[in-house]
């Protein structure tokens, strides 16, 4: 027996409740199972139940086996001694307080249907694991679940994005441009750009953002793309501004070998991503504080709509020629990141001072949904995006959930496992 299922069977009393004995005998009543415990310490905090004629309230340690305890060291621990009942799937010892006073045991059957489901489950070698069986969910489930888990999703992306603050002395612009960054690398090329620009302080482009050319030295060289021998006339001017640059900043190059070129599209070349992100910190001053005071998502979108330089609009390569354009980033390219760095952003300051947490979501709400496979494979199930909020959901879901088989924290499995066959 998995002693996830035991948890799950006691948190959500998916057990008989009738002539509930200890292993010794006393009747036992379930008052309150108590509220998971996350962190070190017993299972569940805060239980209330009446053996015999008590009345206990205190903590639930939960075992497979009730030699666990033992093996666990539980006895020499008196974060344990408030344990007022012991469950357990086999009760096959007795177990003791650091006192050596013995704590009551309560062996919990776990219904046969559920432990049938739940090895469905785990054993099915479909996309998700109810693949045959989430077709009976009934939307408004779903719906809920889908709130939770934006929210969870957008809890995560805050703990990354704190993270970088702490790393950049709480410095917000300079946050908010590491995380624009890999977004600029749209998944193939993410931790290359975030490499770039953990090496490129955003202080040093800000310093040369009225020049173009400068910006472009600086993104090029530090991305590696200069360290060869130069390919045409205006590799090799970069090539030689950045030797001077490279010394004036004392700069360490990436590798260029962290670059990705293989199957992505011309426009997606790391080299046209570069060269739109020179342009935007051209064009762009505290680009973060501009985002906080922009409510409109046409002019959200407006902010990242600018021309490359003159040699890229003719090149998508050093060398290599291509068709004129401006290459400017499209709509879908540019609300992924509105999707993946100005929401979360908008979010965690909201959080962090104060502000309107409710902007983040509904702006999510506003903008159209992925259309990657996940995506379209929920929507196959019945489960379609109508916009950024729910496939966002959706991708949460499969890679947090389904894709780990964490069926029993999940609440559509725990509408099919809770199922009488």
């Amino acid at each position: 027996m998995k002693e996830s299922i035991l948890h799950y069977v006691w948190q959500f009393r998916l057990f008989s409740m009738q002539e509930l004995k200890t292993t010794d005998g006393q009747p036992v009543e379930v008052i309150d199972v108590g509220k998971p415990n996350t962190d070190a310490g017993p299972d569940f905090f805060n239980a209330k139940v009446k053996i015999g004629d008590m009345h206990w309230a205190g903590n639930v340690e939960i075992h497979n086996l009730s030699s666990d305890w033992r093996k666990h060291r539980h006895e020499k621990d008196k974060a344990y001694d408030n344990v007022i009942l012991h469950v357990v799937y086999k009760a096959d010892d007795e177990v003791y307080r650091s006192s050596g006073e013995a704590i009551p045991q309560l062996e919990l059957e776990v219904p046969k249907s559920i432990q049938q489901n739940y090895d469905a489950l785990i054993a099915a070698k479909s996309w998700i694991p109810c693949e045959d069986k989430i077709g009976s969910i009934q939307p408004f489930l779903m719906s809920s679940w889908k709130n939770y888990l934006l929210l969870e999703r957008l809890e995560r992306k805050t703990l990354e994005i704190e993270n970088l603050l702490e790393q950049t002395n709480n410095h917000w612009e300079a946050a908010f441009y590491v995380s624009l960054a890999r977004s600029f690398g749209f998944g193939t090329n993410s931790q290359a750009f975030e490499r770039l620009a953990k090496s490129l302080p955003v202080d040093i482009l800000a310093k040369n953002k009225d020049d173009l050319f400068l910006l472009e030295t600086l993104l090029f060289g530090q991305a590696g793309f200069l360290e060869d021998d130069p390919k045409d006339d205006y590799q090799a001017s970069l090539k030689k501004e950045f030797l001077f640059m490279r010394k004036k900043y004392q700069l360490t190059p990436i590798d260029a070998s962290n670059w990705k070129l293989l199957r992505l599209r011309p426009d997606n070349f790391p080299h046209i991503r570069l060269a739109q992100f020179a342009s935007l910190v051209h064009h762009s001053t505290k680009l973060f504080s501009k985002i906080l005071s922009t409510e409109k998502i046409k002019d959200l979108r407006k902010l990242f709509v600018f021309d490359v330089s003159e040699y890229w609009q003719s090149h998508y390569l050093f060398g290599t020629g291509s068709p004129v354009s401006k290459k400017r980033m499209g709509e879908k390219s540019i609300d992924i990141l509105l999707i993946n760095t100005v929401v979360p952003f908008l979010f965690t300051h909201a959080k962090k001072l104060g502000g309107n947490l409710e902007r983040a979501v509904e702006l999510l709400e506003k903008i159209p949904a992925e259309n990657n496979s996940i995506i379209k494979k929920w929507s196959q199930l019945g489960f379609p995006s109508e916009n950024a909020f729910d496939s966002q959901a959706y991708l949460q879901l499969k890679k947090n959930y389904c894709d780990e088989k964490k069926c029993l924290r999940c609440r559509v499995g725990h509408k099919l496992l809770s199922e009488v066959k």
